[in-house]
């Protein structure tokens, strides 16, 4: 790498010291958050999903506040349009000629970080108008592309236990978030300090962290941290295992309807690099790989009718390969 030491670490103390900003308001939820900021070292979008109450908002806000970038929520609802998210174009005049002309205005989807709060109470033609920004980092409107600034970062959020108005995300958009989070309830401690610490007078103030240059430069290390030929290979192996017509696991013949695509070893490769720089190490290790495995592969590993009739999740799929692809000769270990 050509980037000194000393500006590696410092960029690598940064980024600990914005899960620490965060931590002043989130309680607990240690695992999410560094999700959270793997993905965006890695460049990626996240999906969030847990029950009403569990902070999701609250987390985007805040980790918002923490990151010196420009922040914008969207609250999707049945009746929410394409244009309402990318925007529209209006019929101004100009005052010196009296020509008309039209005007491209954009939408809430031009900020830095986006927050698609309550993402699939929206029907798919509105969904759909997140896929090009999400993959190409760009929208389109009238035949005119307008790049979109980068840092670019959508955290969607999801409520796993409502059915009723709400439009299940496609598999090509579930594909196109780099991780798929999920939120569970506080411990018994956790619960009692955020009981204490919301009911209170006291408002905590989040000290922005980090830029979008410095934040660009940590997404360019991070595509640049060394992984193993081995390694590749177990992601090739372990990717390969998720698809029922390749697989030799038996397990997954019996419970999985489609396996993930090339994306889901891309976004594992990126994610390992990410984790091993939030550790301070400059190398993939077996550990980053298999502690990914888990939120790359959530939403693109599709179950069968049967392991949904006998709750069989794509979590206990990634469980069993893991334990049966076997582990590289070679493991780098730092």
């Amino acid at each position: 790498m050509e980037r000194s030491e000393s500006n590696l670490k410092i960029l690598i103390e940064k980024i600990s010291s914005l899960k620490s900003e965060i931590q002043k308001v989130i309680v607990g939820q240690d695992v999410i958050i560094e999700e959270m900021l793997i993905a965006l070292m890695a460049g990626g979008h996240c999906l969030l999903e847990g029950v009403p109450g569990l902070a999701k908002t609250l987390m985007v806000k805040t980790m918002s506040q923490a990151l010196d970038l420009s922040f914008r929520r969207i609250q999707f609802t049945p009746d929410l349009m394409p244009t309402d998210i990318v925007g529209t174009e209006i019929l101004e005049e100009d005052h010196v000629t009296g020509k008309r002309f039209f005007k491209f205005n954009k939408g809430p989807l031009f900020a830095n970080i986006v927050l698609a709060d309550e993402v699939n109470r929206t029907p798919p033609k509105t969904q759909s108008a997140l896929l090009e920004a999400m993959q190409e980092f760009e929208v389109t409107y009238g035949g005119q592309t307008y790049p979109l600034d980068r840092p670019f970062f959508i955290l969607a959020t999801q409520n796993p236990i409502e059915q009723a108005g709400t439009y299940p995300l496609p598999e090509a958009q579930l594909d196109r978030f780099l991780l798929y989070i999920k939120i569970g309830y506080p411990t018994a401690q956790e619960e009692a300090r955020i009981l204490s610490s919301t009911t209170g007078g006291k408002k905590l103030v989040i000290n922005p962290i980090i830029g979008a240059a410095e934040i660009k430069e940590l997404q360019a290390i991070t595509r640049e941290i060394s992984i193993s030929d081995d390694l590749i290979t177990y992601v090739s192996e372990l990717i390969r295992a998720t698809r029922p017509d390749t697989t030799s696991v038996a397990f997954v013949k019996e419970w999985v309807r489609w396996g993930a695509g090339p994306r889901a070893g891309q976004a594992l490769i990126l994610t390992a690099k990410a984790r091993a720089l939030f550790k301070g190490r400059y190398a993939v290790i077996l550990e980053d790989l298999q502690t990914m495995a888990y939120p790359v592969l959530r939403h693109r590993v599709l179950m069968n009718f049967k392991a949904e009739a006998e709750n069989v999740s794509a979590d206990k799929v990634t469980d069993e390969l893991i334990k049966a692809i076997s582990k590289p000769k070679a493991i780098i270990n730092e």
